[in-house]
């Protein structure tokens, strides 16, 4: 998908093909990041799991920047940014590794 910046400050489109996307119709999602390095998970949220990734891996986040070897392991859809806000403080609520554990083993069956 190509980006594309408009007028209006508040947020841009993205063109896929013919159709341009506004932000309100992309899902989000919550996602969790695997280093074997740090041996460390980090749950976030976004509407670009594949950008976000490659920001955390570049070290622009202060917490990721301590490895470079993320990798997505777990991921969820939303169709609203209220809900993945909502499941993102869920999972973090938890601070449990177990779970996070869970969820990815889950996701795989």
């Amino acid at each position: 998908m190509e980006e594309v910046i408009g007028s209006n400050p508040l947020f841009s489109t993205k063109v896929s093909g013919n159709r341009i996307f506004l932000p309100s119709e992309m899902p989000f999602y919550v996602y969790i990041l695997y280093s074997l390095r740090s041996d460390r998970y980090y749950v976030g949220e976004t509407q670009d799991v594949n950008a976000r990734l490659d920001s955390h891996v570049r070290g622009i986040s202060r917490y990721t920047s301590i490895a470079s070897d993320w990798r997505v392991v777990y991921t969820e859809c939303f169709k609203f940014r209220a809900e993945v806000i909502k499941r993102e403080k869920e999972i973090k609520r938890k601070k449990s590794r177990n779970y996070i554990k869970w969820l990815i083993a889950s996701q795989a069956r």
